[in-house]
């Protein structure tokens, strides 16, 4: 079994934390310890992240799999931001008994656009692919700066993301390739639409790797969910607007 390194803050209802591609838990630390009076925050690493085993292949269900036999509680809500709502979301809709709620964070059950859905554009995937077989840590401190490109804020918090990256060991090169190829090939759209448990959405207007329009898009294929847009925020709401994030938490209790 792949070892799954968990950090657990608090005593309430269990909320499972998933972060984004080439992170670790620790990028949502600061937000868990906001959010340990309310809940029992468990930050997971993702496999071949952080503090983490690794694990082979790295897909989309068996990352979920491993996370939920690593978990320490029975129930549980989700909040997967960027590419950790892609296995909240896959989480959620192959384990509906233990799901309670369902969270994206800056994150897009199709994260590929074409003419029908927003989306990233195919060549940004593809050139961070290329990117990081010629020289990954370049890579990984484009991406960060990309997190954070045209909010007022940005260099405070891209020296925030190049520390926090830097407190664990760097992530698997066949991690990053999986998360990549996740990123590229993963649609969602159904789970979204047919998951049981409640489910909410909420994307920053100035992101740029997740574009505002798929709030629209989300809303209309589940009606019942409820879709947030922070017009200032960009790809780290949870940093640049914790207290706004906290609040439509909670107003979906």
């Amino acid at each position: 079994m792949t070892f799954i390194h968990l950090d657990r803050r608090g005593g309430g209802p269990p909320l499972l934390m998933l972060h984004g591609w080439a992170m670790h838990g620790g990028v949502l630390r600061g937000f868990a310890e906001r959010l340990a009076g309310q809940y029992q925050t468990i930050v997971a690493d993702l496999p071949g992240h952080g503090r983490s085993g690794a694990l082979m292949p790295f897909e989309l269900a068996a990352v979920g799999d491993a996370l939920v036999a690593a978990l320490p509680v029975r129930r549980f809500a989700l909040l997967g931001w960027s590419l950790g709502g892609a296995f909240a979301l896959d989480i959620a809709a192959r384990y509906p008994e233990r799901v309670e709620q369902l969270t994206l964070l800056a994150s897009n059950p199709k994260f590929v656009g074409d003419g029908a859905w927003p989306g990233m554009r195919p060549a940004v995937l593809d050139g961070f692919a290329e990117l990081l077989l010629a020289d990954a840590k370049t890579t990984l401190q484009r991406f960060l700066a990309l997190q954070v490109q045209g909010l007022p804020e940005q260099r405070a918090l891209l020296a925030q993301l190049r520390q926090t990256v830097a407190d664990a060991p760097p992530p698997a090169e066949a991690a990053l390739r999986g998360g990549l190829d996740i990123l590229k090939t993963a649609d969602l759209r159904e789970q979204w639409r047919h998951v049981r448990c409640p489910a909410s959405a909420i994307f920053g207007g100035r992101d740029m790797l997740v574009p505002v329009a798929a709030a629209k898009a989300l809303a209309d294929l589940r009606p019942d969910a409820g879709v947030y847009c922070l017009d200032a925020a960009g790809h780290l709401p949870f940093l640049s607007h914790p207290e706004q994030v906290m609040a439509l938490l909670r107003a979906r209790e």
